[in-house]
């Protein structure tokens, strides 16, 4: 889910069938991100500064080392920054339709969970 920061719309959606890796479903999606908008993604993109140059991820610990000050202080920055997007997907998650199994036909789901944001961005409000 592609979520702006700003006003916290939901601008973009994608889905597989079962478990794919977040990176994974963020290249097939082919979703069009230009290279001025910073990234700000969770650990789960891990290898996405490859694909998308203006992108900021958490840093890993190193092994058998502490993290550094300087590394804590920038996950904890980020993680400020991104709290906005988990709470955008905690209100979809009172639909049921991403917490718990979909046990409808799959080819239904896109278009109910896009119905979803679709709900979710109007009661935002605004002009579109």
């Amino acid at each position: 889910m592609i979520v702006n920061a700003s006003d916290l719309r939901i601008l973009s959606t994608s889905h597989s069938h079962g478990k794919k890796h977040d990176l994974r479903l963020f290249t097939e999606s082919k979703a069009m991100i230009p290279n001025t908008t910073i990234v700000k993604a969770d650990s789960g993109y891990q290898g996405i500064q490859k694909l998308h140059t203006n992108s900021v991820i958490p840093i890993k610990k190193p092994k058998k080392k502490p993290r550094t000050k300087a590394d804590r202080r920038h996950n904890r920055k980020l993680s400020s920054q991104r709290i906005f997007v988990e709470h955008v997907i905690g209100k979809l998650k009172f639909f049921k339709i991403v917490s718990d199994r979909y046990r409808n036909r799959r080819k239904r789901f896109s278009l109910r969970f896009n119905l979803i944001a679709g709900v979710y961005n109007f009661e935002l409000g605004g002009d579109f």
